[in-house]
Parts: structure tokens; sequence; C-alpha cells
């Protein structure tokens, strides 16, 4: 029998999986990667008897690899609260799922373990931008306000550190996170000793630099809207400058187009949680999207398709 850990390698998946690991879950493979990089249940290799924890990656993206794995007799739990559709009904399948805008999946392994490694819990929910959740925790848990700030600061260059093309991207590849991470029970500890960490630390404070003298290419009331040049600091860049720029222009939508070495576009888009409009359901209209209610992307948007998102993101969420 073997274990295998399929995660998503932002901070709310790597988070998700430090909890687990702490609390004693057994060795296995590691399988992960950028954080668009969801469809991971097609590359576990496991047979029946053994084991597969899932986090943070969307079932309904994964359903064909999930259905494969469980009528081969793997057992699967799943921690997620991105876009499920149906719900395999299968006695293989422990799933654990909230689509509530309030809640990832750090916290939702929190609720399972009842918080036994909240600290990191903390972390992860600082890294997936739910910073009310993430500040009541740390209230509950007595910590100083400098504290909550360094994990505030950890969970936003974890998570910084997913975003990019491919692995070549990022400063520490997931996988390689991970192990560092295994070795820090207490997150503050990590954050202030890991050389690891101060790599990722310095890479990000670098990468913001360049990222602030960017201005809008379109904006409306309601709707801004970014382009990104086709280099490996903007590719990084995205995903935390969208949770930046959707901070500095409260109350509207915000879109960030970064150009793919290949071809076409990587899409982030974050709309306020007031919101009569879902985010996910928007980039859903285009193939290739999801995510979540508040924040959502693209992972592929052919060149000829671009003036057609950007006009449907402002027809669709400017303020007349």
């Amino acid at each position: 029998m073997s274990h295998c850990y399929a995660f998503n390698g932002d901070a709310d998946g790597l988070c998700a999986l430090q909890q687990l690991r702490l609390a004693g879950a057994p060795p296995g493979q590691l399988v992960t990667g950028v954080k668009r990089d969801i469809a991971l249940l097609d590359r576990v290799v496991a047979a029946a008897g053994d084991h597969c924890t899932v986090l943070d990656v969307s079932l309904d993206v994964n359903r064909a690899g999930l259905l494969a794995l469980l009528e081969a007799g793997v057992e699967i739990r799943y921690f997620d609260h991105h876009f499920t559709g149906e719900i395999p009904k299968h006695p293989g399948l422990e799933a654990h799922l909230d689509l509530s805008p309030q809640v990832c999946t750090s916290l939702l392994v929190d609720r399972f373990l009842e918080g036994r490694q909240r600290a990191w819990a903390i972390v992860g929910a600082f890294g997936d931008s739910l910073t009310d959740e993430a500040r009541a925790l740390t209230a509950g848990a007595g910590l100083t306000a400098d504290a909550a700030e360094r994990l505030r600061q950890l969970g936003v260059a974890v998570n910084y550190n997913a975003y990019g093309e491919t692995l070549a991207d990022l400063h520490v590849p997931p996988a390689e996170l991970a192990e560092e991470m295994i070795r820090w029970t207490d997150p503050l500890d990590f954050a202030e000793s890991s050389a690891v960490c101060r790599r990722l630390a310095e890479g990000f404070r670098a990468d913001m630099e360049l990222a602030r003298q960017l201005a809008p290419a379109r904006r409306t009331k309601g709707a801004v809207f970014f382009t990104l040049p086709d280099a490996a600091w903007a590719r990084r860049a995205s995903g935390t400058l969208a949770n930046d720029l959707a901070k500095a222009h409260a109350g509207s939508a915000v879109a960030i187009v970064s150009p793919k070495s290949g071809g076409g576009y990587l899409v982030s888009v974050r709309v306020p949680r007031e919101s009569a409009i879902s985010a996910e359901a928007f980039c859903r209209t285009f193939p290739t999207g999801g995510g979540r209610r508040t924040a959502a992307g693209i992972n592929h948007l052919p060149g000829e398709d671009l003036q057609k998102f950007a006009d449907a993101f402002e027809a669709q969420f400017r303020v007349d």
C-alpha cells in the first residue's frame, strides 16, 4: 500500500499538505506543479489498496482522473473549495468539499484536524487572500500583532511563488518547497531561519518593485484591465498582483492578462465579494476558465480572443 498527495503548488495547497503531514499523515509521492497546473489526477500512478489525498484542485477538472482511480480501487480523500460539478457517489471517495467564499482548503484541513496545526492553516488562509478569516484565527490563537503580520507575509510569499507558466519561472518548485517546509513545525521559525524562505521573500520583493510601475491598459468605472509584459517576473507576479490591485481598486473588478511563451495569454480576475457577478462564472464562459467566486482565471486565452475578453470583461463589470 502506497500513498500519494496531489496538491496545488500555491500557499493553500502547500499549507493544507503541511498540516496533514505534521499531524502524522504517512510519507508519499508528491504530485504538483505551478498554480494553474490543476489537472493533477491524470498523473497519479496508483493501484488497488493505495491511498491518494487531493488538495486544492477542482474536482470537476479532475473528474476523469478521479473516476479512473476510484474504479481501480484507490482510496481518495479530497479537500477542496473550487467548483465541483456533480460529486461522484463512490465508497472509495471521502469528500471534504465546501464552496463557501469564506473557506479555503487550508481551513477545511484545519476543520478536519480540529485546529491541531492551526498556525499553518493561518498561513494558507492569508496566502489565499482570506485576510479576515486568517486574522480571526490569529486572534483566537492569541498571537501578537507582530506574529500575525509575519504569518501574513509568509503566506503571501509562498502563494506568490506558485505563479508562473512553467516550473522554470518559479523561484522554488512546489515539491521542493514542500520538502523544505516539512522540516519546520512552526511557520514563524520557517520564516525566520529557512534559506529557502528568504529566497522566496527576496524574489517576491524584487518582482513587486517592477510590478508597481504598471498602469492600467483600460479602465472604466467598476472594471480595471491590466496587461503584463512577456517576462518571467511578470508571469510570477500575475496572481499576487491581481490580489494587490483588487485591494487598490476596491469596489472594482480587476483583470490581469499575461502573455504566454507559446502564444496566447494567462488571465487572472478578481471581483469584490459583494459583486453580483461571480469571477468563476465569468471565466468559465471561456474555455479553460475556472476558479472561485471572487478569484478566478483562464489558463489559456488565444491571442485572437484578447479583444473579445477585454470587451466582455468591461461589459460585464462596468458600473453605469
